[in-house]
């Protein structure tokens, strides 16, 4: 998405005619800027140009996208109790109900789109599938999680939701069938779970200690370095819980890395992205590229971890 492209679907949505009189919300449409790609409002485009259509048709479904994403910050803030969080300025409840405008909103746009009703109708059912899962996602985070597989179920449902829902909405404005906006969805549900464990893995190595490091259980290299069966475990779990002090969390990374909770991510991370490459080599695109931009955006960190590691060619490897 250009600069162009972006400023027209805000104006979408400032044109509505609640949000235009709303400083509040136009503040917080606003606040994200422009970039050339990796922000999820692009996926609707691409999928709709990958079918054939033009990129002003995908922009209802670019704008509740964006919508989505702005009323679900909101609301992981406080789930969080971030201490940067917009409702410690301006209040919970203000927070709660922007958000709530926010996801009306979305539901408004693609109501507007210039499509045939069987259309609009899966668009509307698309994005409340979308904002249901990632509402049940962010509830089952807000909580410490106990082991491997409940933190598979958790991420199931925060990320690739609206990855997968974001390709599919594109997708439908395009003009392409339910069969491939479906192959689509998939493939966005994949680069989800992708996303995650690359955030975990840059979050955990991040310093200072991000705020993973408060709820240890809930990111996948930290679970891992506490759960499993290595030297260093009972070391590591004290370690931890002192993260915020800079020499503890120093020694606290040398362990994630010693105990193989890095190399296990990197495993993960080279087995989705291999499946991610199965996934689009069984759609069938009119031009593929934009969806292939987004996915190699989205696999350069692994390319980059790998070729520190000495992999010569990283993408030979991904690709198995």
């Amino acid at each position: 998405m250009d600069f162009d492209t972006f400023e027209a679907m805000k104006q979408k949505i400032r044109s509505l005619r609640e949000i235009s009189q709303w400083p509040q919300a136009l503040a917080m449409i606003d606040r994200p800027t422009h970039r050339e790609s990796g922000s999820v409002w692009d996926f609707p485009i691409a999928a709709c140009q990958a079918v054939g259509g033009q990129e002003s048709v995908a922009l209802p479904a670019a704008a509740a996208v964006f919508l989505s994403v702005v009323s679900i910050h909101l609301v992981d803030d406080m789930l969080d109790d971030d201490p940067q969080g917009d409702y410690r300025w301006i209040g919970a409840g203000t927070v709660a109900n922007l958000s709530l405008a926010f996801q009306a909103s979305g539901h408004l746009l693609l109501e507007q789109a210039p499509v045939k009703a069987e259309v609009r109708s899966a668009l509307q059912a698309s994005f409340a599938a979308m904002s249901l899962a990632t509402c049940y996602g962010q509830g089952l985070d807000a909580k410490e999680l106990t082991g491997e597989e409940e933190y598979w179920r958790v991420v199931a449902n925060k990320t690739p939701p609206l990855f997968g829902e974001a390709f599919r909405m594109g997708a439908l404005l395009g003009g392409a069938t339910a069969e491939t906006a479906e192959l689509l969805a998939g493939v966005g549900r994949a680069l989800g779970l992708f996303v995650q464990v690359n955030d975990d893995m840059a979050d955990a190595m991040a310093v200072p200690a991000c705020a993973d490091w408060q709820r240890r259980h809930n990111n996948l290299p930290i679970l891992y370095a506490l759960t499993a069966g290595h030297a260093e475990r009972d070391e590591f779990a004290a370690l931890s819980a002192r993260a915020q002090e800079p020499e503890a969390l120093e020694a606290a990374q040398k362990i994630l890395l010693r105990s193989g909770g890095i190399s296990f991510c990197a495993l993960k991370l080279i087995e989705l992205s291999r499946e991610i490459e199965g996934l689009v080599a069984k759609v069938t695109l009119e031009n593929p590229a934009p969806v292939l931009k987004i996915v190699e955006f989205h696999m350069n960190p692994l390319y980059r971890l790998l070729e520190r590691a000495g992999v010569e060619e990283p993408a030979v490897l991904v690709g198995g």
